[in-house]
């Protein structure tokens, strides 16, 4: 609209200021040639003025005049409705005669209407006037001619851009449309919903982007469905049993005492098992919160001597032999509380799943930017398909020997999200003949900014 509007005005403008410069130029010279025919009259009369301006006839001037020094027609060019003997007073005539030269110019009615005067001097005193007028309308026909073009040219760029905003507004509604649905239906719960939008336009790239969030959240919602259901299942199972002792000590009132204790133990154990899970599960959702501490540099000695005193029992009891190789500066940037947490769960779950007569060996090697942790065994081991499912929720390679163990499925979930939020990686390997060798490598400087 606005170049609409520029196009229709400042053209025409343009055109009739310099039509008006042009007007301005014709009539002085114009109202010139008729005060040079009249200069050297002291006085103007009808008749002189008539004789001097015989044979006189300025170019561009429908009608010129001349008056005494009181605005008396002494001489009109005009025919019918001549003026002489008639008393004037044109704006530009009485600034003529006050002795200053004046034009005018307006387009109207179709028209160019221009007027001009200039006094005339006899010896420094003015004697009389000239006014010369014309009216054109050539000029005005071609500026009318260029308004109506422009206003076709106007009218034709207008529709065919409201054509072209229809035909845009309808792709793009009809993109819009289909992203929203998609959103709507995404927003019910329906992850399986994908918006469809071809191109190579934002809209195709915001479509794609979309599609691709929202396999993330099936993804996710996949993962939390069946999380949800391993916890549930995991709970129910020592539930079970507990409830299944309790009913059967209540339903027996000549329980000997050794069975009863035996019973009772068994409780106990279940009971254990239970609480590993819920604390196991606290963790992990405060893992997932991303509500964890802030890091300070460990160090690492300190907190593998006290794990290997808690381990050394139950390594012991299995006939188990238990190495850790630790050089005395080495310290990694996390908390304490969670490097005795992997230490615990990667040396645990080795001497678990270890055979009699088995070794477990820990070994620490320190680098200019990461510390390394190695936990090794000669134990049962580790398919190697399942090598890239064993730091998954619930997972087990042996459901049955993991629960004999006391296992809860979360400990490799728990070591390999908490390196992930330390900036660490893990990996596990299978060891020929037999055995597994698990690897965390965490940051042992804090950053550049904090390095010496």
């Amino acid at each position: 609209m606005i170049v609409i509007v520029l196009m229709n005005t400042y053209p025409l403008l343009v055109s009739e200021d310099l039509v008006f410069r042009s007007k301005y130029a014709a009539l002085l010279s114009g109202a010139a040639s008729i005060n040079t025919a009249v200069t050297g009259l002291d006085e103007l009369t009808e008749e002189n003025v008539g004789a001097a301006l015989t044979g006189v006839e300025p170019e561009g001037v429908s009608r010129a005049i001349v008056t005494d020094p009181y605005g008396r027609v002494l001489y009109d060019t005009r025919e019918a409705g001549n003026a002489t003997g008639y008393y004037v007073f044109y704006t530009e005539l009485v600034s003529a005669l006050q002795g200053s030269s004046a034009v005018y110019c307006v387009y109207k009615e179709g028209a160019f209407h221009s007027s001009a005067a200039q006094p005339v001097l006899y010896r420094n005193e003015i004697i009389g006037g000239v006014y010369v007028y014309e009216y054109d309308t050539q000029q005005a026909s071609l500026l009318l001619t260029l308004q109506n073009n422009l206003m076709t040219i106007s009218v034709g760029v207008a529709v065919l851009v409201l054509m072209l905003s229809l035909v845009f507004s309808r792709q793009i509604t009809s993109r819009l449309a289909n992203l929203l649905n998609a959103i709507r239906g995404v927003r019910e719960g329906a992850y399986n919903q994908r918006a469809v939008i071809t191109g190579h336009d934002e809209f195709t790239q915001i479509a794609g982007e979309f599609n691709d969030l929202v396999d993330r959240l099936q993804e996710t919602e996949g993962a939390r469905r069946q999380f949800v259901s391993d916890a549930s299942h995991e709970l129910k199972t020592p539930l079970a049993a507990i409830r299944l002792l309790t009913d059967s000590i209540l339903q027996n009132e000549n329980m000997e005492g050794e069975t009863l204790r035996e019973f009772v133990g068994d409780i106990g154990q279940e009971a254990e098992r239970l609480s590993r899970i819920t604390e196991d599960l606290l963790r992990l959702t405060r893992l997932d919160s991303g509500v964890i501490e802030a890091p300070s540099r460990v160090a690492v000695e300190a907190v593998l001597g006290r794990v290997e005193k808690m381990i050394r029992p139950v390594a012991e009891e299995k006939a188990v032999e238990l190495i850790t190789i630790c050089p005395p500066g080495a310290a990694v940037i996390a908390t304490e509380g969670e490097v005795h947490q992997i230490l615990y769960n990667l040396m645990e779950n080795a001497v678990k799943y270890n055979r009699r007569g088995g070794y477990v060996r820990v070994r620490v090697e320190t680098g200019a930017e990461t510390t390394a942790l190695t936990v090794e065994d000669n134990g049962i081991g580790i398919p190697t398909g399942d090598l890239d499912n064993v730091f998954k929720r619930f997972y087990r390679v042996d459901k049955a020997r993991s629960r004999a163990a006391g296992g809860t499925g979360l400990g490799l979930s728990i070591v390999s999200d908490t390196v992930s939020r330390r900036g660490g990686a893990i990996r596990a390997e299978s060891l020929e003949p037999c055995g597994t060798r698990f690897t965390v490598t965490l940051p042992s400087r804090e950053g550049e900014e904090d390095a010496p």
